[in-house]
């Protein structure tokens, strides 16, 4: 209790916070010594990561062919039937993004003095030119022009630029589509001969391709609570659907991000942050927030996948790298918990010892202390006890072609810990030559295609907390009612998170990567209807 009073106290006299910030603090379920602990890391900023070398083929990344794949693919069937199988998108995201450039196009083009052609001539804007050229290709194109059919007296008598005009903005209308404030999940992504597909309704069929087991599935997806209602309506209309087309009993889930895991604002003068009632703001803590909804989960593995990274066509090779990423999973897994079972059963002898830390090494890229061989008996069966016994990942890894995004590294920690790490950009000095020299040889990219078991050998949940590295946040500029302010987000689900976890990076083909990061992508094969010739 005096931790709290001395906390409290040192709010109060250093940040002026008041009686009725501590209600609002209270209502939110934050503890004190957090809040404490964010204004602390904003004074002191956050230390970049060091990136030793980028992971490459043969050297933290694993390269198989596609007769290996089917082998460990095949390996995941046999034991499946044993295995309670769980897949985990984060769908909360908004589609803001999506449909940046268009709403930029609205905002700044001049329809009175101008045609569309002039703006995009203007203002070199690409994306348009390409939106407008595949405007009929979009799954949304019919009903968003038969809304503007009917809201555009004069529609027929338009010239082309005009009637694209309205297009694109009864789509982004607040009272009309609202594509852009609504979340990805629920948007139209893929046009089918018989109806139109969601990402929801895409990773519902994705899990019984591969994240089922003896006829059931689990979907456990992370959302928004003010948007539930929508995503229950999409799985009321395609659930029953999927289940009769793949035979298999579809379970879905929901969480949302706690507040508490939201995080408090500063302004530039690294002071607590207030709106215009003069109220703290608190800002959501971005994806790393979500390793509390992955530890409330029960299961032997699961998959976590982007929301936006579905595919129209090619759903068997999909199966077959994520079954294969599950197998590689089972094999090492295996062999892990045969060691610790032995460690914990005293049947480890000194001469198993060269056997386990090649498989460490070798297998697991874990990075062996020098003066491990200093070390008693006893206390390298602690040590290798302690590097085993944590949750794993198999993180499947594309050839980088300029995606925005985290990639895979070696990363050197300050106590010279040398480990594989997913990062990103803006976790690193770019200020640094040689570290951006570095950043700018990755071979490879994170898809967020990982496939991952959370329990231990006895079949006992891990705590994920206990693995996350909490010096890896990150600090971002942002703005609130054109006011600049600073915000902090936590380890990334993917990056600090899992730091701590055991990871193996296995090269995976380009095809199982298909995101949607603006409309644009829809136009991409991946996303388009396949016509037989």
């Amino acid at each position: 209790m005096e931790e709290n009073i001395t906390t409290k106290e040192s709010l109060i006299k250093k940040h002026g916070f008041t009686e009725a910030d501590f209600e609002q603090i209270k209502a939110l379920g934050i503890s004190l010594d957090k809040i404490e602990g964010e204004l602390l890391l904003f004074k002191l900023g956050i230390p970049k990561i060091y990136i030793q070398k980028p992971a490459t083929i043969n050297d933290g990344i694993l390269k198989l062919s596609k007769e290996e794949f089917q082998k460990y693919a095949a390996l995941f069937d046999s034991k499946k039937s044993s295995l309670k199988l769980k897949k985990f998108v984060p769908a909360s995201g908004a589609a803001s993004r999506m449909f940046k450039f268009l709403n930029e196009f609205l905002n700044e083009f001049d329809f009175e003095n101008e045609t569309i052609n002039a703006y995009i001539n203007r203002k070199k804007e690409r994306n348009l030119s390409i939106f407008l050229a595949g405007i009929e290709k979009f799954p949304f194109y019919e009903e968003v022009k038969s809304k503007v059919k009917l809201l555009v007296d004069n529609y027929y008598s338009l010239e082309s630029h005009e009637k694209s005009y309205h297009f694109i903005k009864t789509m982004l209308a607040t009272e009309h589509f609202d594509f852009a404030n609504k979340p990805k999940g629920v948007l139209h992504f893929h046009k089918y001969d018989t109806h139109i597909a969601t990402p929801v309704e895409e990773h519902l069929n994705e899990c019984a391709y591969y994240a089922a087991s003896n006829s059931v599935s689990h979907l456990h997806l992370t959302i928004s609570e003010h948007h539930e209602a929508l995503f229950q309506k999409i799985i009321e209309e395609v659930k029953v659907k999927a289940e009769n087309k793949t035979n298999t009993q579809l379970n879905i889930g929901f969480s949302y991000q706690d507040k508490s895991t939201d995080t408090i604002a500063v302004d530039l003068q690294n002071k607590p942050f207030r709106n215009e009632k003069g109220e703290l703001v608190f800002r959501p803590g971005g994806h790393g927030a979500l390793i509390n909804n992955l530890n409330s989960l029960d299961a032997d593995i699961i998959f976590i996948k982007n929301i936006d990274n579905v595919i129209q066509n090619h759903i068997e090779e999909t199966t077959l790298y994520k079954k294969g990423l599950s197998g590689i999973l089972l094999d090492v897994q295996q062999k892990i918990f045969e060691f610790v079972a032995a460690i914990d059963n005293n049947l480890i002898e000194q001469n198993d010892i060269e056997a386990i830390i090649d498989f460490m090494t070798q297998k697991l890229n874990i990075d062996v202390l020098d003066d491990f061989y200093k070390y008693t008996f006893e206390n390298k069966l602690d040590y290798i006890k302690s590097k085993l016994n944590r949750p794993i990942r198999v993180c499947g890894m594309v050839k980088n072609e300029g995606e925005p995004g985290g990639g895979p590294f070696w990363v050197r920690s300050v106590k010279g810990n040398v480990s594989l790490q997913i990062v990103e950009s803006s976790q690193v000095d770019i200020h640094n030559a040689e570290q951006a020299q570095i950043l700018a040889k990755a071979t490879h990219f994170n898809p967020v295609d990982l496939v991952c078991a959370t329990k231990n050998y006895k079949g006992n949940k891990f705590d994920l907390n206990n693995f996350i590295d909490h010096s890896t946040g990150f600090i971002v500029h942002k703005n609130n009612k054109g006011k600049e302010l600073k915000g902090y987000e936590l380890p990334g689900l993917w990056n600090g998170a899992m730091a701590k976890w055991i990871t193996v990076f296995v090269e995976v083909p380009l095809v199982t990567f298909n995101p949607v990061k603006t409309v644009n992508d829809l136009l991409k094969p991946a996303h388009q209807p396949q016509h037989e010739n």
